[in-house]
């Protein structure tokens, strides 16, 4: 049951997410963020990799996001790694708050992009972590994949 976001311009992608964890369900989140990281966005710069999202006080929070400095702004320009608010419904939000709490689940961000409508989001996702044999075997069904590609293409 995926659904699908309406990604205009990808700005970051945590494909490493992929790999360490079973995603289970997705959310889209509005990111609060100031003037200068939008325009930091807008140029397509963003690193996800080593973020992760936390329930805190009825609030989400995505840390340590990396928004490199707007290279045009002055004094006034914000810092690369604070922590930034999740805007989600309320429900949203008690949802992933039960799911942490009860089931031992975890919140990833998988995405930062702009939408339609030009504004940023965060396309987050609660997901399971996979053990050492449950990523062997991903590894070897993605070799298989793609020697199965290969076969296809070559004598198909």
């Amino acid at each position: 049951m995926s659904k699908a976001f309406n990604k205009v311009k990808i700005v970051a992608d945590n494909r490493r997410a992929f790999y360490e964890y079973a995603v289970e369900e997705r959310f889209e989140a509005g990111i609060e963020l100031r003037g200068t990281e939008v325009k930091s966005l807008r140029n397509g710069e963003a690193n996800i990799a080593e973020s992760y999202v936390a329930v805190e006080d009825g609030e989400v929070w995505l840390i340590n996001a990396h928004v490199p400095e707007y290279s045009h702004g002055n004094r006034l320009n914000h810092d690369p790694r604070r922590r930034r608010r999740l805007l989600l419904h309320a429900r949203e939000i008690n949802k992933l708050f039960g799911a942490v709490g009860r089931q031992g689940l975890t919140i990833v961000p998988l995405s930062m992009y702009f939408n339609g409508d030009g504004r940023a989001k965060l396309e987050i996702a609660l997901a399971k972590g996979k053990k050492a044999h449950d990523k062997r075997a991903a590894i070897k069904e993605r070799d298989w994949k793609r020697e199965q590609g290969r076969l296809l293409r070559n004598h198909g």
